[in-house]
């Protein structure tokens, strides 16, 4: 036993095992396809995100129409309506009267989705309610003043 030579399978060295090689290419191959799987069932079941199709102004507010409902937070500020919509959508500014006064609205984006304000120069109040009409969901804005 001078060396570590494979000579005729009677020395001390083991011989070279092939399948710890395979088998690691097996179950990272296994681990791969599973997560491929997995990523292409999760696309499916992810809802479609909620885009702004149109704003309709009304005698007393605003109707705003996406293809599905979207999360919202609306609060009145010092006499100014804010709606927060987890949406996407383009920006766009209007006016619609009210009791023969201007009410400016304005639809920008943020960080945080959609944000629309409703503004006059007395201070607002606000009502709104949702529904799905016609596969779209229908969110109506009724405002008065204080």
């Amino acid at each position: 036993m001078h060396g570590s030579e494979d000579k005729d399978d009677r020395h001390s060295t083991p011989p070279t095992d092939q399948r710890s090689k395979l088998l690691l290419r097996v179950m990272f191959s296994l681990a791969i396809v599973g997560m491929m799987v997995g990523l292409m069932i999760g696309r499916l079941t992810t809802p479609d995100p909620s885009v702004l199709q149109q704003v309709e102004v009304t005698a007393d507010g605003l109707v705003v129409w996406f293809n599905n409902e979207p999360k919202t937070h609306g609060e009145l500020i010092d006499g100014t309506v804010a709606l927060l919509f987890d949406a996407q959508g383009k920006t766009a500014r209007g006016q619609l009267k009210l009791n023969d006064k201007d009410v400016n609205w304005r639809l920008r984006l943020t960080d945080k989705g959609l944000l629309l304000t409703l503004l006059a120069a007395r201070p607002l109040k606000g009502e709104w309610a949702g529904s799905e009409v016609d596969d779209r969901w229908r969110l109506e804005i009724h405002l008065q003043e204080q």
